[in-house]
């Protein structure tokens, strides 16, 4: 079985996989990191949510022989304001019912807000239009992820 040394959260990690292995599987199975959640398998609602890089992907259609040497990060280890302000927003706006899609949903925030530090609600519709919420808390997560620009934009006037 191949072996891959892949960069996560910071660290270094070596696993013994088959190539095919999904990205979230290693993630998950492999090096202990449950955050992001395993919902469709198909790429579809999301929940499986990392960053490669600083692009949000899904991880489990990514296969762990494509991540190469590039950084991923999941959500224990989104960390910095960015992070922390959209945690604090989830809190205050109260957004999970279930709380399952809600790694995802905010891996996918955090991509939008490194991009856009004051992104609009169409624009916020449209991003995180690809992460799929069965409790349908969309509206909570527009106004967490407003929450969190707003906050980020008073910290650095």
């Amino acid at each position: 079985m191949p072996k891959y040394s892949i960069q996560v959260n910071g660290n270094i990690e070596r696993v013994e996989v088959d190539e095919d292995t999904p990205l979230l599987w290693v993630l998950r199975d492999e090096l202990g990191l449950t955050g992001s959640k395993y919902g469709c398998g198909g790429g579809f609602c999301r929940a499986c949510t990392v960053h490669v890089d600083g692009d949000a992907r899904f991880s489990c259609r990514l296969r762990v022989s494509e991540v190469g040497d590039r950084e991923v990060t999941t959500i224990e280890g989104l960390s910095g304001e960015p992070g922390r302000l959209l945690k604090e927003a989830w809190i205050a706006e109260d957004v999970p019912q279930c709380g399952y899609c809600q790694p995802g949903q905010v891996m996918r925030a955090a991509a939008l807000l490194a991009r856009k530090d004051a992104p609009g609600d169409e624009e916020i519709e449209a991003w995180m239009s690809t992460n799929l919420c069965r409790c349908g808390t969309y509206e909570r997560i527009r106004r967490a992820i407003r929450r969190a620009a707003a906050t980020s934009r008073r910290s650095d006037a």
